[in-house]
């Protein structure tokens, strides 16, 4: 135990310490008085990472951008995994580019600093809630207990001690115990919301995945992904295909007992030396889509991202010889869809005249044939 948890409890430490950035905030004294910020980084807990990251994602808007910066040195120095997956969300996903790269030089050094690379850490930081080895939570009223699990979308169900689906965990009563309901209560509050942000971030996360043509060791596909309580719902969810020298040799899913099961149903054992990914549109003869569309069809599964129905488009024998790609020239783009790409890797360039932005770039691609 260290000397700040004997003096007092760690959470009402972290409280104090954000009471104390709120006021240096309001005061407008800015880094004069810093210490009333990067405190945070020292003693703050996963409430103050929680409160504090859409702060971070903010700041440059506002012509923070040195804040905006030492927040994310702030969530390193809180350095719990909720705090750190915060920060790998904002590296993998962010309005502004500079923060975006600093965020992911920061996670590349942490992951340096423990002998991984940026997505071995992420695999990691993926928060389990305290659920258990069944993938659910007990919260006690005292007298009455409630049980919480999630369903495919990451959201929290609860249930009563019959099994029966409620549609939130319910107010306490004068029969239960006053101080455990109150804990349960803010338990199943924190639940709700710390659901939230890792169901949109593991989705992008594994969306980016497939797309980068990511690859597990069985090991630690059955770790991070097989056995985690949270990451398995979305697993359940997708198609995934067994690698040999980068050549698909076989495709399963993950049923709902958590064993592997093909296209036939058939259970599937994998090899101790087997890589894993996620099946890319471009790695599946359309056989393989159609046979596997009809599976999940069979089992009312949807998917939380385009896998099976991703669009994909073939270089003609012309292009391929072209550096410019013209067959789009002409056509008209929602803005939306063009600013997406850059959760994809791609980067704006640089403001003209007026705040005009007229070119985007791919970066970060070190394979040309890299599917998206």
């Amino acid at each position: 135990m260290c000397i700040r948890d004997r003096a007092c409890a760690a959470a009402s430490l972290s409280a104090f310490a954000w009471a104390i950035f709120e006021a240096w905030l309001a005061s407008g004294t800015g880094s004069k008085e810093n210490w009333a910020f990067t405190t945070l980084g020292l003693v703050g807990d996963d409430e103050a990472a929680r409160r504090l990251t859409p702060l971070i994602r903010s700041w440059p808007g506002e012509s923070q951008h040195a804040r905006a910066g030492v927040g994310l040195d702030v969530l390193a120095g809180i350095g719990t995994d909720l705090a750190l997956m915060n920060l790998h969300g904002i590296s993998e996903k962010v309005k502004f580019k500079a923060l975006q790269e600093k965020a992911k030089e920061k996670i590349g050094a942490i992951a340096a600093a423990r002998g991984l690379t940026s997505e071995e850490l992420a695999d990691r930081l993926v928060p389990d809630l305290g659920l258990g080895e069944d993938g659910a939570l007990v919260l006690s009223f005292g007298p009455r207990t409630f049980k919480v699990a999630f369903d495919e979308t990451l959201k929290p169900v609860v249930r009563d001690v019959g099994g029966r689906v409620l549609l939130d965990l319910p107010k306490p009563t004068k029969t239960d115990d006053a101080t455990k309901a109150a804990e349960a209560t803010e338990r199943w509050k924190t639940l709700k919301k710390d659901a939230r942000a890792i169901a949109s971030s593991q989705i992008l996360r594994l969306e980016l995945a497939m797309c980068g043509q990511r690859r597990w060791k069985r090991d630690d596909f059955e770790s991070f992904i097989l056995r985690h309580p949270l990451v398995v719902h979305l697993a359940r969810r997708l198609v995934w295909g067994i690698f040999d020298a980068g050549k698909l040799g076989g495709s399963f899913r993950v049923a709902e007992d958590g064993t592997l099961a093909d296209m036939s149903d058939k259970t599937l054992v994998l090899r101790s030396e087997a890589t894993i990914g996620l099946l890319h549109r471009l790695e599946m003869p359309d056989d393989l889509v159609e046979k596997w569309g009809s599976v999940l069809s069979e089992y009312e599964i949807l998917q939380p991202f385009d896998q099976l129905g991703r669009q994909v488009y073939a270089p003609t024998a012309e292009e391929k010889k072209a550096n410019v790609l013209w067959r789009m020239k002409g056509a008209e783009v929602k803005t939306g869809k063009v600013m997406g790409l850059e959760v994809r890797g791609w980067r704006k360039g640089e403001a003209q005249d007026a705040g005009w932005v007229w070119d985007l770039s791919l970066i970060h691609i070190s394979e040309p044939t890299r599917p998206y």
